[in-house]
C-alpha cells in the first residue's frame, strides 16, 4: 500500500515522499481502516520538523486524525463492523490503510459530511477545552491572536454559545474581511499602528481577562499590553518560530501570569473529554458545525499538500486523500 512517510526531520515540504509498505494488520482491539481523508495540522506539521512534543523515531509516517472506513477487525472487537465509517483520532493516518483503536473510534452518522468528520475532534475539541481551561464566565473578555487559524475560529463558535466575548487579532488587513465573511466580529489587523486603540474601542471599560496565544515570540506581550492587571495568557502554539520574548515589566507590574496548554496532555477527566466529544458530533450531525477543506491533495503529492497547508488566507484545513 502507498503512504506518506520521512527519513529525516525538516520541511515537510521538502522531505515527505511517498512509499510502498505492508498492509497493517490490527491487534487486539484495533480496526484497520482504509483511509478517505485526512487534514494536515499545524502540529502534524511541527512534529515532521522534529520541534513538536512528541518526536517520532524515524521513518514515521505522518498524520493524526482521519475519516474513513473499517476494513478488517482485530480480536476482541465488537463496537464497530467491517464497511462502517469512522473517524477520529489516530497515528500515521497519512496511508491508504492505518490502524486505530476501535474504543477510539467514532461511528460517522450519515449526515456528517467527509470533510467534517476528518477534523471533527483535534481542533474542535481543543477549543473546546480551551474555553473551559480559561475559566471564564457568560460576559467576561478574552483576547487571541492568529484568529483566523483553525482554533481560533472555533473558540469563536463555542465562546459565542457560551455568551464569552472575544476579541480577535490577525496580522494582515485581508484577515479581516475573511473573518467577517464567516460572520465573525471584533476583528482587528495588527498591522495597524492603533489597534490597541481599536482593542479599547470594543472592550470599551471591560477588562480583558484571559489571552490565548499561537504566535509565541512577541505575541504574548502584545496581548498583555492591552489585558487587564492580573490577568493571564495561555500559550497554545508557536507559529513564529520564535522563543517568547517577554519584558519584566509585563509581568511584573501587571502581575500576570503565562502557561501553556496541551491538548495531548490534558487535566481534563474522560468523563468529561468524552460528553465534549459527544456534543461535537451532535453538533455536526445537526448541521451547526461545518468545518471545510481547502484543497485535497493525492498521497503521491504530499510535498505540495504540506506546502498549501502553509500558504494564507485558506477556507478550511488543506488535506489528504487516501
Amino acid at each position: 500500500m502507498r503512504s506518506v512517510s520521512y527519513s529525516r526531520f525538516g520541511k515537510a515540504s521538502e522531505v515527505l515522499e511517498m512509499v510502498e509498505r505492508d498492509l497493517p494488520q490490527p491487534g487486539p482491539g484495533q480496526v484497520r481502516v482504509r483511509m478517505v481523508l485526512s487534514p494536515i495540522h499545524n502540529h502534524d506539521l511541527m512534529t515532521v520538523k522534529g520541534v513538536y512534543g512528541i518526536k517520532p523515531e524515524l521513518p514515521s509516517v505522518p498524520g493524526t486524525e482521519a475519516v474513513g472506513v473499517v476494513d478488517a477487525l482485530g480480536e476482541g472487537v465488537e463496537n464497530l463492523k467491517v464497511g462502517q465509517r469512522v473517524m477520529g483520532g489516530a497515528n500515521a493516518t497519512w496511508s491508504e490503510y492505518y490502524l486505530a483503536n476501535a474504543a477510539s473510534s467514532i461511528a460517522v452518522p450519515d449526515s456528517i459530511d467527509d470533510a467534517t468528520a476528518s477534523q471533527l475532534i483535534s481542533m474542535p475539541l481543543s477549543a473546546k477545552m480551551i474555553l473551559a481551561d480559561l475559566k471564564v464566565s457568560r460576559g467576561e473578555w478574552i483576547i487571541q491572536n492568529a484568529a483566523n487559524g483553525a482554533v481560533g475560529k472555533l473558540l469563536n463558535h463555542f465562546a459565542g454559545e457560551a455568551g464569552v466575548n472575544v476579541i480577535n487579532l490577525v496580522r494582515r488587513d485581508a484577515g479581516v474581511a475573511e473573518m467577517a465573511a464567516l460572520g465573525i466580529g471584533n476583528v482587528i489587523s495588527t498591522s495597524a499602528e492603533d489597534w490597541r486603540d481599536k482593542v479599547a474601542s470594543i472592550a470599551k471599560d471591560a477588562p480583558i481577562v484571559r489571552g490565548l496565544d499561537s504566535i509565541g515570540g512577541d505575541g504574548p506581550e502584545a496581548l498583555l499590553s492591552v489585558m487587564a492587571p492580573r490577568s493571564e495568557v495561555v500559550s497554545f502554539g508557536n507559529l513564529s518560530g520564535q522563543k517568547i520574548a517577554l519584558s519584566s515589566n509585563a509581568i511584573l507590574f501587571k502581575q500576570a501570569v503565562l502557561r501553556g496548554f496541551w491538548g495531548a496532555q490534558n487535566n481534563f477527566p474522560r468523563e468529561v473529554v468524552g460528553q465534549m466529544i459527544g456534543e461535537l458530533v451532535q453538533s455536526a450531525a445537526k448541521g451547526t458545525l461545518k468545518l471545510e477543506v481547502d484543497g485535497i491533495y493525492g498521497i503521491d503529492q504530499a510535498r505540495d499538500a504540506a506546502k498549501a497547508s502553509d500558504e494564507p488566507g485558506r477556507k478550511g484545513k488543506v488535506a489528504i486523500k487516501g
